[in-house]
């Protein structure tokens, strides 16, 4: 981890957290990106440590998505562990039902639906993607990290001041009672090691078990 010269937080500002800012840094909080860009205020590999304590928020955009499923989870255990008491997570990834109705729908026949087979997997696998999620598979995994109050909001609102206008991201149309994107609030709990082990063996026996090459081992949020 390497903090920029001149871009330290200052003491008495509450520690929020803004993962993977890239080009988008936000105003008041703490910029992380692994590359040394513009605004960024802590050079890090979010992906593999967040080396934080006591933060009041940790906001994610569009970041969980690009992280092979074992290593989302150990993700929102290094977001849940750098919180403090009753902190809150704010993230946002693509919305694995928007993708299969917007980009494979059933009523495309002949070369559209080949067409429709390429921009399933451009969504699956392009701009980095490693693993689409639908709201259960993300809130599954936020109750197995020790979150509660999960709670969906919608892009740029929130109940919370500090979360209301930071989504810097591109939108797409929503489809009737299908967003785009999932965004979620969710704020620190007990830890549920037992949910969490149960989850880590479907993960493993489900996916990790039938990738090529085999990943050496599971990722865990444990640094």
């Amino acid at each position: 981890m390497e903090t920029r010269k001149g871009e330290a937080r200052a003491d008495e500002r509450p520690l929020r957290l803004h993962v993977g800012c890239g080009r988008s840094p936000i105003a008041g909080w703490t910029n992380l990106d692994i590359q040394a860009l513009p605004g960024v205020d802590v050079v890090v590999d979010c992906a593999r440590s967040l080396p934080f304590h006591d933060a009041e928020a940790v906001f994610a955009e569009h970041f969980l998505e690009h992280l092979r499923l074992d290593e989302g989870l150990a993700f929102l255990e290094r977001a849940h562990r750098a919180l403090g008491a009753n902190g809150w997570l704010r993230l946002s990834t693509p919305n694995l039902d928007w993708v299969l109705a917007s980009q494979y729908p059933d009523w495309a026949h002949g070369e559209q639906r080949a067409l429709n087979a390429v921009a399933l997997n451009r969504a699956f696998h392009g701009w980095g993607h490693q693993f689409a999620w639908n709201a259960e598979a993300l809130e599954l995994a936020l109750r197995a990290t020790g979150f509660e109050a999960i709670r969906r909001a919608a892009f740029g609102e929130s109940e919370l001041p500090f979360f209301r206008g930071i989504e810097r991201h591109e939108t797409y149309p929503d489809l009737p009672g299908v967003p785009h994107v999932l965004i979620y609030e969710a704020r620190k709990g007990a830890a549920q090691p037992e949910l969490l082990a149960r989850v880590r063996e479907t993960v493993r026996s489900e996916l990790l078990a039938h990738l090529e090459p085999l990943p050496t081992e599971m990722a865990t949020g444990d640094d």
